[in-house]
C-alpha cells in the first residue's frame, strides 16, 4: 500500500501547521496493522465504579522519574472515567492473560462482573488478579490529540507475578494485524 495523502480539510491538523495534506484514516490504520503492539489492560475508578479497557499504546517514557504514556479513544466507554481519574492501574499482559485482554476489548459488557478476578488496592484502584504484572500510576498530564487523549502517568507501585529474566524470552502477548499473537522461542531471531 502506498503512502497516499488526502486533500487537507479546514479542520485537518496538518493544514493548521502548514502541511498541504495528511494521510487518510484508512492508510494510517494500514500502517499500524503491520506494527505489533504489546497488550495492556488499564483500569480506573473516578468514584462512579470501575472501568477497564485493552490498550496497545502503552509506552515507557522515562525510568527516572518512572513515567509512561498511553492513549484512549474518545469513543471508548472508559474515556469519561479516565478523563477524571487521578490514578490508574496498567496491567502488562502475557499470553497467559489472553482472556483478560479479550475482556477489556469487548464492547457492552460488565468487565467486573466476575468478582473473583479482581479486587481493589488499599488505595482504592481496581486491579485484576494473576496478571503478569501491574503498575499503579498517578495521572500527571492529559493532552487531546485528534479523537484521542494521551495520558502521561507517574509509576507509584508495582507487582510482578511472572517475571522475565534477562536470559529468558517469556511469552509476551502481542496484537498484530487485528489478531492476538504469542511470542516465544520459535519467533526469536538470533543476531
Amino acid at each position: 500500500m502506498s503512502s497516499t495523502a488526502t486533500p487537507a480539510h479546514g479542520d485537518d491538523p496538518a493544514s493548521a501547521h502548514g502541511f498541504p495534506s495528511s494521510l487518510s484514516p484508512d492508510h494510517f490504520k494500514a500502517l499500524f496493522r503491520g506494527h505489533p503492539g504489546g497488550v495492556a489492560v488499564i483500569t480506573a475508578d473516578a468514584g462512579d465504579g470501575p472501568v477497564a479497557l485493552t490498550a496497545t499504546s502503552v509506552s515507557s517514557v522515562s525510568a527516572d522519574p518512572p513515567l509512561l504514556i498511553f492513549s484512549i479513544s474518545a469513543m471508548s466507554s472508559a474515556s469519561d472515567v479516565l478523563a477524571r481519574a487521578e490514578t490508574v492501574v496498567v496491567h502488562f499482559l502475557d499470553a497467559n492473560d489472553l482472556e483478560l485482554a479479550k475482556l477489556g476489548a469487548e464492547r457492552g459488557i460488565d468487565r467486573f462482573a466476575a468478582t473473583h478476578r479482581w479486587s481493589r488496592l488499599v488505595t482504592g484502584e481496581p486491579v485484576y488478579r494473576d496478571v503478569r504484572a501491574w503498575v499503579r500510576c498517578a495521572v500527571i498530564e492529559r493532552m487531546d490529540a485528534g479523537t484521542s487523549t494521551v495520558i502521561a502517568a507517574h509509576a507509584l507501585q508495582s507487582h510482578i507475578e511472572r517475571d522475565v529474566d534477562t536470559d529468558e524470552h517469556g511469552e509476551p502477548l502481542v496484537y498484530h494485524n487485528r489478531t492476538w499473537h504469542r511470542l516465544g522461542t520459535h519467533s526469536r531471531i538470533e543476531v
